[in-house]
């Protein structure tokens, strides 16, 4: 039977979804059904629908008591919404049902774990926040928390480590019939560490080992881990949490790093060979996977920024959407993202521009000072719900350009740019024009060694986003778009006269 805290905040999203017009959301990412949305949740594929689960909190569109939305696709790329499927109501998690899973049992039943959070004074007067680790099991819509809640409590915890961080739970099946859960924690050097427990049944937890450890290399907690085996490697996801900058690899605050390394099932040993980012945007976070039906990994992240997150106004009906689905595949050692194939089936209304010449712009001079004045534009080459495909070279090979901009979203006012600097390797994502009247990130770097003259380019737009892929996905970088979807143009600029092939499609 629901609680009361349920029922009502499955009867105001009910009401207030009706309240969003379709054309007001982003086509073809998940935002939530109203008001806030951030951490996927429980991404997985029950029955014969993929299920993603979110942090949410209907009633405004801030961070506020976490419940889990939830909504359902055949294709990951058109949603239908239910209702939401957990709500803060118990004693152990009366401040928030906080990120985690999902699994299917061996009797057909759904199983979700997340992080149950409770606020308490603790013995010189302090409030401080307790997590653990619960359970709740139902059919797909429904769900009824476990009577013994909590399933993983504190007392499991390693000594030394966090009581208070210790949350994300991230579970799997071993081909031998027996669980593994991953959870964050912070160990007792103040950085993140992941612990493994064991269970034969997911509802009875035993401690296995210190899984991965951050040893302050990588910001501090690390949030939101997924692991998963690719390609013959194991390949660790997390979120940490107050990085410090590394060149143009990590940036400042909350970020997004990929760990790909050997991993020996029968100990579940995961051994680090490779860190890199996994997204060098302004909008990634707190990645989830799954292996798809037909045997693909697919990812999709929080397609919001912590440190930028809180600037925006609170009276929007929603806030908050996810990264488009992407297929992984390990390239050279890296991790490589790529948009799924099911967007294809979207395209619609090809234009193609073969050799078309984007002639040097006098007064774009190599600094930050990017503009459209100038710019080419191309028929038919607009919009904003586009897959543009895009190839650029110098015209004579021997003069290489500086710098070739790319403006999306744009108008005589607004622009979005992306910015390619060959001779440095760096590519850059500008979003200063946007449209954004407050001064928080408008601006990430990415070191691409590119090679050749040749440079490609693949950008979706979505309404409200743009991501952005080089060298086959090797590099990706995201940000959100605040900009009115009036403002649908595309501009080229460069130093240099360049050649452009460019294929771009509509998105229906």
């Amino acid at each position: 039977m629901s609680s009361q805290t349920l029922r009502e905040a499955r009867q105001y999203e009910e009401v207030y979804e009706k309240l969003i017009p379709a054309e007001e959301r982003p086509k073809f990412h998940l935002s939530p059904r109203v008001g806030w949305m951030n951490d996927p949740n429980g991404f997985c594929i029950y029955g014969d629908k993929y299920h993603m689960f979110y942090q949410y909190h209907p009633y405004d569109a801030h961070w506020g008591p976490m419940h889990w939305g939830h909504a359902i696709s055949s294709d990951l790329l058109h949603w239908e919404f239910l209702p939401a499927a957990l709500a803060p109501d118990e004693f152990y998690d009366k401040d928030g049902a906080f990120s985690g899973s999902a699994i299917t049992l061996e009797d057909g039943r759904h199983l979700l774990i997340y992080t149950g959070v409770m606020k308490r004074t603790v013995e010189n007067g302090q409030v401080k926040e307790f997590q653990t680790q619960c359970i709740a099991i139902g059919d797909g819509v429904d769900y009824e928390k476990y009577d013994a809640n909590p399933v993983i409590n504190s007392d499991l915890i390693p000594e030394g480590s966090s009581k208070t961080d210790f949350r994300d739970p991230k579970i799997w099946k071993k081909d031998d019939g027996s669980y593994r859960c991953l959870v964050a924690n912070r160990a007792p050097d103040g950085s993140g560490h992941l612990l493994l427990f064991k269970s034969d049944d997911c509802i009875h937890w035993d401690f296995e080992k210190i899984f991965a450890k951050n040893e302050r290399r990588y910001g501090l907690m690390w949030e939101c881990p997924d692991f998963f085996e690719l390609e013959g490697k194991g390949v660790l996801l997390t979120s940490p949490q107050d990085m410090l900058p590394e060149g143009f690899e990590f940036h400042n605050g909350n970020g997004n790093i990929c760990i790909i390394g050997d991993y020996d099932s029968a100990t579940d040993t995961f051994t680090e060979e490779k860190v890199q980012a996994v997204d060098y945007g302004i909008d990634f976070y707190a990645m989830q996977t799954i292996k798809t039906l037909d045997g693909r990994r697919v990812m999709i992240g929080w397609m919001q920024n912590w440190d930028t997150s809180g600037a925006h106004d609170g009276k929007e009906p929603w806030f908050g959407q996810m990264s488009l689905p992407r297929e992984l595949s390990i390239k050279d050692g890296r991790l490589c993202q790529w948009p799924i194939k099911e967007l294809e089936d979207m395209r619609s209304g090809k234009v193609e521009c073969k050799d078309a010449l984007v002639a040097a712009t006098q007064d774009l001079k190599a600094s930050d000072s990017e503009s459209i004045q100038g710019g080419v534009s191309f028929d038919g080459v607009k919009g904003r719900c586009v897959d543009l495909e895009l190839e650029v070279k110098p015209a004579n090979p021997d003069d290489m350009y500086d710098r070739f901009v790319i403006s999306i979203a744009a108008d005589e006012k607004y622009h979005t740019d992306i910015v390619l600097r060959p001779k440095e390797n760096i590519a850059k994502i500008d979003r200063k024009f946007s449209g954004s009247r407050r001064a928080i990130v408008h601006q990430r770097r990415a070191h691409i060694p590119w090679n050749g003259d040749s440079i490609k380019v693949r950008i979706v737009l979505d309404r409200y986003s743009m991501e952005v892929f080089f060298e086959d996905g090797l590099y990706v970088m995201t940000a959100s778009l605040p900009t009115d979807v009036s403002c649908d143009g595309i501009y080229f600029n460069t130093n240099k006269d360049a050649i452009v092939n460019i294929v771009k499609y509509d998105l229906q």
